[in-house]
């Protein structure tokens, strides 16, 4: 049977870093961006150069749901779901609260959704998080958790800015949010998927040096302290965290479910122990 991998935000950054990972690890591979032109440029520069693996561009926006189902239905056309690496997302100076749940948390459960009735034994998914909510030392109380844990829960959006209050109009604040969600998400995503023999954790990406990590750190001078304070003295390549992605779909990772891995050179240790948490 053919095995079927999917990358999403594989024009570029870490999401093409995980793709290419994936050209070795499947018979094809879905490249997942809503950038049609940065996507069908990467889907043809793997093809040339990647693992084996069959490489289609697939242009969609994550948070639609409609398109969502295209995408499952061509995975069920082409094979067995092998191998999922979740990256696209977007971060606090790219959209307004709304849209940063919508697209980093909302999405990320559209998305399993869509690929959960595809799921079976040796399936693997990979969402990815992050270290703010770790800094931020973001806790949802019991009632927060509850919202955060069924993002697709009507009135998601208003209900959970009634719960948090106006301070998570914030972008930085929505993404921690955000991505707190996902962590949570993923954990009760492990305990639907366990008894088919499928798994999901979460990574969670440090300072890396991409384009979107760029932009970020133009905007926010504290990035540039944090690089400063990680132990192992520089920012992460796109490399590290796709290497770390790539264990956690592989087989060797196949009693891992429902876990978060940090990949931020030790930042949140060395921050995190100064300030007693």
């Amino acid at each position: 049977m053919t095995t079927v991998g999917i990358a999403t935000g594989a024009g570029r950054g870490m999401g093409l870093a995980c793709a290419e990972r994936l050209t070795g690890m499947v018979d094809t591979l879905l490249l997942v961006d809503r950038d049609e032109t940065t996507v069908t440029a990467a889907a043809k520069e793997l093809s040339a150069t990647g693992g084996g693996a069959v490489v289609e561009p697939f242009v969609l926006d994550i948070t639609d749901a409609e398109g969502l189902a295209r995408l499952a239905a061509r995975v069920d056309e082409l094979g067995v779901l092998r191998a999922v690496a979740h990256a696209a997302g977007i971060s606090p100076t790219m959209a307004d609260w709304r849209r940063i749940f919508a697209v980093d948390l909302v999405g990320t459960a559209l998305l399993v959704e869509a690929l959960r009735p595809l799921a079976t034994a040796g399936t693997a998914i990979v969402c990815f998080a992050s270290m703010a909510p770790l800094l931020a030392g973001v806790d949802a109380d019991p009632a927060v958790a509850v919202l955060l844990e069924d993002p697709l829960g009507e009135d998601f959006l208003d209900r959970i800015r009634d719960a948090l209050g106006p301070t998570v109009e914030d972008t930085g604040a929505a993404y921690a949010w955000a991505k707190h969600g996902v962590h949570r998400f993923v954990r009760r995503e492990a305990v639907r998927l366990g008894p088919l023999g499928a798994r999901i954790c979460s990574v969670s990406p440090g300072v890396i040096d991409t384009p979107q990590g760029q932009q970020e750190a133009a905007s926010h001078p504290t990035m540039d302290a944090l690089v400063r304070q990680t132990p192992l003295g520089r920012t992460g390549r796109a490399e590290d965290v796709a290497a770390a992605v790539a264990f956690l779909l592989s087989a060797e990772a196949g009693f891992l479910s429902g876990i978060d891995l940090l990949v931020d050179g030790g930042v949140c240790a060395a921050v995190r122990g100064r300030s007693g948490r």
